[in-house]
């Protein structure tokens, strides 16, 4: 089989949790860590270009963002050693505040992605970043790595590779990749786009959340958090 990437376009709208106004906006290089990264898996290695991060389900944006404020593995393992109904365990509170000045976005994108979970992406990937899988010390490069194990340095060096490939069809618009989180959840990488290309989105929209939003509140149960 010959050298490729999977090739996947979105078949409806994606969703992302952003700050107002713009939940679409792109991150300020301000925040930028020394290594020209913002600290996410598929951020440019090089720090030339800028990601947005979104979802093809709308609980799914929830659950991503809010992910970070679970309590760790280790409280809810002495949690789950208490006696007592359930309901009754302290949890992890995540402040209304939280909610002042974030918007829910969506949108449409065109353009096609990577979809690096894909087996012939992975055969690619795997031939030519596998002196870079060594590196930084990965025994193999599979769908496990990619999804879990790999550090970030060397996912967003696979970012980089995809931002650069180029075929027949032409670039990548970003990077398809199934959530850590749940596999039903389809997360999408957008590539900002050179200067002298159109953006790949349409229609973006931004709208506040109701704290009885019921995407927000299933999040909130599936993570284990409460809104306080």
């Amino acid at each position: 089989m010959s050298e490729a990437l999977a090739s996947v376009q979105p078949d409806g709208p994606i969703y992302r949790l952003g700050r107002s106004p713009d939940p679409w906006a792109w991150p300020d290089w301000s925040y930028a860590s020394t290594d020209g990264t913002f600290g996410n898996r598929w951020d440019d290695a090089a720090g030339s270009y800028r990601v947005l991060y979104a979802c093809s389900q709308r609980l799914g944006a929830f659950v991503e963002t809010l992910s970070c404020l679970r309590p760790d593995l280790d409280v809810v393992a002495a949690l789950a050693e208490i006696a007592g109904e359930e309901e009754n365990l302290p949890q992890g509170v995540v402040p209304r505040r939280w909610l002042d000045g974030r918007l829910i976005g969506e949108a449409v994108v065109h353009g096609r992605f990577a979809d690096v979970g894909d087996a012939q992406s992975l055969a690619t990937l795997r031939r030519e970043l596998a002196s870079r899988a060594i590196h930084y010390g990965l025994s193999d490069l599979d769908a496990g790595v990619i999804r879990l194990s790999a550090p970030r340095a060397f996912t967003q060096e696979v970012s980089r590779f995809v931002y650069e490939w180029r075929d027949e069809d032409g670039a990548f618009a970003g990077i398809r990749y199934r959530s850590r989180l749940g596999d039903q959840f389809l997360n999408w990488a957008i590539f900002e786009p050179p200067p002298e290309t159109n953006d790949a989105l349409n229609d973006a929209s931004g709208s506040s959340i109701d704290p009885d939003d019921p995407d927000l509140l299933e999040a909130l149960r599936l993570l284990g958090l409460g809104l306080g």
